[in-house]
């Protein structure tokens, strides 16, 4: 079995091409920008903000800022339930992004494998399945946060033994770069199961109307068979995602920042850039179906080459 990256791209990049500009219809474009759209929502609940505080700030007083801060939260009960009640909106808000991200993953990929421009349908009739798709992404996210929230007990515990309470220590190196590693192999094994569960295992559910612990059963066992291959391929969409940014920046300089403009207002981002989402997730379904007739869901390249039109039902 001679197993591929780029073979695999290329088609996909022919199934975008006739999906999306043979014939060219915008209408399908946001029918299928919505659909794509409700899939990422789980991607666009990631904020940035930071704040200026104390120029030299030391070590020591680092480590010793979750003990100050909450101090401060108990010594401010109003304070403390404001951000209690902000902490379970947030939480609120959050699964209902992954809810909705969760029946978009079966809506955008039933898109992409029958090249139809389908809302209500799909919908309804792959509720199940994303609904099982949810339980599970809900639990590997409280997983995932338990374990990140042990790491920073760990951290600031082990680091405040340490390092000690005054600033003249020297900074435990050795112990810092033992912990950067901890904290990188977290981020890179959650990473990939966000990756497999979206690319691999959500595919697998869909073509053998299973639930998400099934479809997992059913990509652990190709896994184990081929998991460099799997490896490799997250490494490969690392390269196209930095390649796509690059020309988003391109665009965006080249267009005097309205390109930009465009792709930061939800839904109309994504339907802009809907032939790099389109061709992804074609992208996905191709290199599966390298390993056999048991993991393929695209027809052959012969019938997109009658690409359909696909009414939208919305």
């Amino acid at each position: 079995m001679e197993i591929n990256f780029f073979e695999p791209l290329s088609r996909a990049v022919k199934r975008t091409k006739l999906a999306l500009f043979t014939p060219f219809d915008l209408h399908k474009w946001f029918v299928i920008g919505f659909n794509a759209f409700l899939a990422g929502l789980a991607d666009w609940n990631n904020g940035s903000g930071g704040s200026r505080g104390r120029g030299h700030l030391s070590f020591g007083e680092f480590l010793d800022f979750p003990r100050r801060a909450w101090d401060w939260l108990t010594s401010h009960p109003g304070w403390f339930l404001a951000i209690g009640f902000i902490a379970i909106f947030v939480f609120i808000l959050g699964a209902v992004l992954l809810w909705l991200s969760s029946r978009g993953t079966f809506m955008f990929l039933d898109n992409v494998v029958r090249d139809k421009a389908e809302v209500a349908a799909p919908w309804r009739k792959y509720a199940r399945a994303g609904n099982s798709l949810f339980i599970w992404r809900l639990v590997f996210s409280l997983v995932a946060l338990a374990l990140f929230a042990a790491f920073g007990v760990a951290f600031f515990a082990t680091g405040a033994s340490l390092y000690g309470r005054t600033r003249f220590n020297p900074v435990p190196i050795p112990w810092i770069a033992l912990m950067g590693a901890v904290f990188l192999l977290l981020i890179v094994v959650v990473g990939y199961i966000t990756l497999f569960v979206k690319d691999f295992v959500a595919p697998l559910m869909y073509k053998n109307d299973v639930p998400a612990t099934r479809g997992w059963g059913l990509f652990l066992d190709l896994f184990g068979r081929h998991p460099f291959y799997f490896l490799g391929y997250g490494l490969f969409v690392i390269v196209l995602i930095i390649a796509f940014v690059i020309i988003v920046i391109v665009a965006g300089l080249v267009t005097c920042c309205i390109g930009w403009l465009l792709l930061v207002i939800p839904y109309i981002g994504t339907v802009v850039t809907l032939p790099f989402w389109y061709a992804l997730r074609a992208f996905s379904l191709e290199f599966l179906a390298q390993f056999g007739p048991d993991y393929t869901l695209l027809p052959p390249a012969a019938v997109t080459d009658q690409s359909q039109a696909g009414t939208a039902q919305a």
